[in-house]
C-alpha cells in the first residue's frame, strides 16, 4: 500500500487550467520535496489531497483509501506556510498550542486526557522545544513557532506529513535547522513528508523524490539520481544552478534524540 497515490488529477481556477492529468505515487517512508515555479499548482495539489479542494476529475488516495471517504484524519499532519505568524499578544502557549490536538480527540469541555502533559512534553522534545513549553507562542521567533506547530502535528503520532513552504519567513540558520530536523523526523520515526518549497538545494540534499510541476507537465524524479541545472531549467523554464548544500545545523539536529512512537 502506497502512502499516496495520485491518477489523472486535473484542477481549474476561475476557468485557468492549474494541473492537468497529473499521476503519481508516493511511498512510505519517503521524504518528498514538490517544486515548480509560481502558479505551477503547489500548493492546491497539497490542498487537492487534503480534500480541502474538490477536483474537475482523477482519484487520489491517502493510506489506500480514496480521499474522500478517508476518515482517519488524525493519521494526516499539515503544517502550513502562515503558521509561523502569531504576534506577541496571541493569549496561548506553547503548550496549549501542541496540546489542542489531544483536546480534538476528547472534546474542548471535556477533561485532559492522563498523559496530556507527558504527550505535549515528548512532541516539544522531538522537535528541541520542550523549555519552551510555558511561553507565549507570539513571543517566539519564526522559526521557533514553525517548530512548535511541528510538535502540535507529531502529537497525533501522524504517518504522513504535508508541509507548505515551512520556511517562509524565518532566517537562513533557523531554515537550515528546520530541514535538518524533519530529515531526522522521516528517517527515525518513518514519517511520509511531502513538502512545498522553493529552496531547490535544500530539498534535493535531504528529499529521496521530488515532485516537479512545471513547464513541461509533471515530473518525479528520484534524488538517487543526479538533480542536473538542466533538468531544473526545463521545470522552471529559465536557468536554474544548483550550489553545494551544507547543513549548518545537522550536527546540533545529530544531538536532539527523536523520540520513537
Amino acid at each position: 500500500m502506497y502512502a499516496i497515490e495520485v491518477q489523472n488529477l486535473s484542477f481549474s481556477y476561475k476557468g485557468n487550467p492549474v494541473l492537468k492529468d497529473v499521476s503519481f505515487k508516493v511511498d512510505k517512508g519517503d521524504f518528498v520535496g514538490v517544486i515548480g515555479p509560481n502558479g505551477s499548482g503547489k500548493s492546491t495539489l497539497v490542498k487537492l489531497l487534503l480534500n480541502i479542494l474538490t477536483p474537475e476529475k482523477g482519484q487520489m488516495k491517502i493510506l489506500g483509501e480514496d480521499v474522500n471517504k478517508f476518515s482517519e484524519w488524525s493519521k494526516v499532519g499539515y503544517v502550513s506556510q502562515k503558521a509561523n505568524s502569531f504576534n506577541g499578544d496571541f493569549p496561548a502557549t506553547v503548550k496549549e498550542i501542541v496540546g489542542i490536538n489531544l483536546l480534538a480527540h476528547t472534546g474542548i469541555f471535556k477533561r485532559k486526557p492522563a498523559d496530556y502533559d507527558e504527550r505535549v512534553y515528548a512532541a516539544l522534545k522531538n522537535v528541541g522545544m520542550q523549555d519552551y513549553q510555558n511561553k507565549l507562542i507570539g513571543k517566539l521567533s519564526g522559526g521557533q513557532q514553525q517548530r512548535v506547530f511541528i510538535a502540535r502535528v507529531l502529537i497525533s503520532e501522524p504517518e504522513i506529513m504535508f508541509l507548505d513552504e515551512p520556511t517562509v519567513g524565518i532566517d537562513a540558520k533557523s531554515e537550515e535547522a528546520l530541514h535538518c530536523l524533519l530529515a531526522r523526523l522521516n528517517e527515525q520515526l518513518g514519517i511520509t513528508v511531502v513538502m512545498v518549497t522553493h529552496d531547490i538545494t535544500a530539498i534535493t540534499a535531504h528529499a529521496n523524490k521530488l515532485v516537479c510541476l512545471g513547464e513541461e507537465g509533471l515530473v518525479v524524479h528520484d534524488v538517487g539520481d543526479a538533480v542536473t541545472d538542466e533538468f531544473l531549467t526545463k521545470i522552471y523554464g529559465h536557468s536554474v544552478k544548483i550550489h553545494n548544500h551544507d547543513c549548518l545545523n545537522c550536527e546540533h539536529m545529530e544531538r536532539l534524540k527523536v523520540l520513537s512512537k
